[in-house]
């Protein structure tokens, strides 16, 4: 008993610290989602959560890498998900499945639009993480593109690379038309238009 006394002693604090930071970047994520990088104040943040300045520092020293922290925990949410979609149910299927999921989480989808405008300025802290971002994304789809031609889902003479570049471009465009318009529809269209645009048969 002394031993698994010990043992749990031991993790209450990183237990604690985790759920603190998760609750932190949680914060910041709506913060940043309204006002952007620059509008968000870690002050208010701290203020929101009852916490001290100087405690969210301990956390996070800067607001760069409380910045880093909620976009990773944003964009990776849905990752393994989707490239298990990938595999087994071919790209547009994945695509329009993540398209669904993200309904329910419209903050994330914004801070990603707010930021990854703002972060197009070199001077901007996140600016090498979006690049970073858009080479991974391009490379999934191109990949998912190779996949869906060698089993007869795209047509042979399908550019994986350039299509791939069209192919995010489409997918961001219709996902800020919807935060923009709610009303607007934005499954049908999404999957109508990647397949119009990889000349796929529905």
């Amino acid at each position: 008993m002394g031993d698994v006394a010990a043992t749990t002693g031991r993790r209450g604090p990183y237990a604690n610290t985790a759920r603190r930071k998760a609750e932190i970047v949680d914060a910041a994520e709506r913060a940043f989602a309204v006002t952007g990088y620059h509008g968000g104040s870690l002050r208010e943040i701290a203020r929101d959560l009852d916490l001290s300045f100087t405690s969210l520092r301990h956390h996070f020293p800067s607001k760069e890498t409380l910045l880093i922290a909620v976009l990773e925990n944003a964009d990776q949410r849905e990752q393994a998900v989707f490239e298990e979609d990938l595999l087994h149910r071919g790209l547009i299927e994945a695509v329009v499945a993540l398209a669904e999921r993200n309904l329910a989480r419209p903050e994330a989808l914004r801070l990603l639009a707010v930021m990854s405008a703002e972060a197009s300025s070199t001077s901007h802290p996140a600016h090498a993480w979006f690049v970073e971002r858009y080479d991974r994304v391009r490379a999934l789809i191109e990949n998912g593109i190779r996949s869906d031609i060698a089993q007869g889902r795209l047509p042979a003479d399908t550019k994986p690379a350039e299509a791939a570049y069209a192919f995010v471009a489409l997918w961001d465009g219709l996902q800020l038309q919807w935060l923009i318009d709610p009303n607007f529809d934005l499954v049908p269209a999404l999957e109508k238009s990647l397949r119009t645009q990889l000349g796929q048969t529905p």
